[in-house]
């Protein structure tokens, strides 16, 4: 094997384990769960790193997963339920910062799935930054991660309602 074709074989290797990236802002670690094998919906967690010098915010995600995909997060009512809440305005990413999409906290939702989220398959969703514009990243389905690695959700119980989920702004009143 020549010394040029080695080189190559190796840029293309280290291609596939980068993360995505787009103008400033890389994506790492991403996965996506459902709650359970009939659910109909589910949810993507990443970090999102600003490597750039502007602040950017990220205001939308697509995909064809779902019939619904928004930008949520988890907020606690006055009778300590952690409700699931859209954030309209989007995430903010200050420059130089790492925001994490965490279980427990901010996080992409897919709501009506399309399909179902089998384990080891991938999805493709197009993250929407209002300074990097559009990043579409392909996003594992991992069902048996540990549901602490990089959440927030103390001991691991939590008094969540997803049966009936608040999709409120965070200031206003629920839209469903």
């Amino acid at each position: 094997m020549s010394l040029k074709t080695t080189l190559f074989a190796g840029v293309a290797a280290l291609s596939l384990a980068m993360p995505a990236f787009a103008d400033g802002i890389t994506i790492h670690d991403p996965y996506a769960r459902a709650s359970a094998a009939s659910s109909q919906s589910g949810a993507a967690f990443m970090e999102i790193m600003n490597q750039t010098d502007t602040d950017d915010r990220l205001v939308a995600a697509r995909s064809d997963v779902a019939r619904r995909v928004e930008l949520h997060t988890h907020v606690e009512d006055d009778t300590g339920v952690m409700r699931m809440m859209e954030v309209e305005e989007g995430f903010a990413i200050p420059a130089g910062a790492t925001h994490a999409l965490a279980r427990g906290g901010d996080h992409v939702m897919f709501m009506g799935l399309n399909q179902s989220f089998e384990h080891g398959d991938e999805i493709e969703v197009t993250l929407v930054f209002e300074q990097a514009g559009e990043v579409t990243v392909t996003i594992p389905i991992d069902l048996e991660r540990n549901p602490m690695r990089g959440g927030a959700m103390g001991n691991g119980q939590t008094n969540m309602s997803h049966g009936n989920m608040n999709h409120a702004n965070m200031g206003g009143a629920a839209s469903d």
